[in-house]
C-alpha cells in the first residue's frame, strides 16, 4: 500500500511588466496566448482540451516534456475580475495519481510603468509525487515566459 501524505506550500512570486493591466489580463485569459507562454519548461508541450474562463467556467490541460511524463491539470473558476484577479482552483494528476490540489490567485496591480502581477499559490502536495519547489519553479519560468511574450506583442505595435 501507498504511504499517504500531505505537505502544504504557500508559493508567492511578484513580477512587474512594462504593459498595462487589461494587456497582461488578456495574456492570461486567452488560450493561443496561454500556449505561447505558459509552458514551465523548455520543450514541453501544452494543450488545452476544454478552456471556460469565466466565473464558474473550467479548463482541462495537458502538458509535460516531450517523451515524459503527461500531467493533466484540471481548473475551476472561482472569481475573475477583469484586469484586476483571477482566483481559480485546481488539481494535477498523472498516471492515475493525484499529485496536487489548490488555490490560485493572480492579482493585476497598475505600476508606475505597467503591470505588477503577484502570483499565489496555496497547495497541498499529495502522497510525495510532487514538490513546492517543482511548481515554484514552473511558475518562475512561465512569468519570465510571459515577460517575453509580452515583450514581443510591445515590439510588434
Amino acid at each position: 500500500m501507498t504511504e499517504r501524505s500531505t505537505r502544504h506550500s504557500t508559493i508567492v512570486l511578484e513580477r512587474t511588466y512594462a504593459a498595462a493591466p487589461p494587456r497582461v489580463f488578456a495574456a492570461w485569459s486567452d488560450p493561443d496566448a496561454l500556449l505561447r507562454w505558459g509552458s514551465p519548461g523548455e520543450g514541453w508541450d501544452v494543450a488545452y482540451e476544454r478552456f471556460d474562463f469565466r466565473t464558474g467556467g473550467s479548463d482541462v490541460s495537458r502538458f509535460g516534456p516531450k517523451g515524459g511524463p503527461v500531467f493533466i491539470n484540471e481548473t475551476t473558476y472561482q472569481d475573475i475580475v477583469p484586469n484586476v484577479r483571477i482566483i481559480s482552483a485546481g488539481n494535477m494528476t498523472s498516471e492515475g495519481k493525484r499529485l496536487f490540489a489548490g488555490l490560485l490567485t493572480v492579482e493585476f496591480i497598475a505600476a508606475s510603468h505597467g503591470c505588477r502581477v503577484i502570483l499565489t499559490e496555496q497547495g497541498v502536495f499529495l502522497d510525495g509525487h510532487d514538490r513546492p519547489e517543482n511548481h515554484e519553479a514552473g511558475w518562475d519560468q512561465m512569468l519570465d515566459n510571459l515577460g517575453t511574450e509580452l515583450n514581443r506583442d510591445q515590439a510588434a505595435t
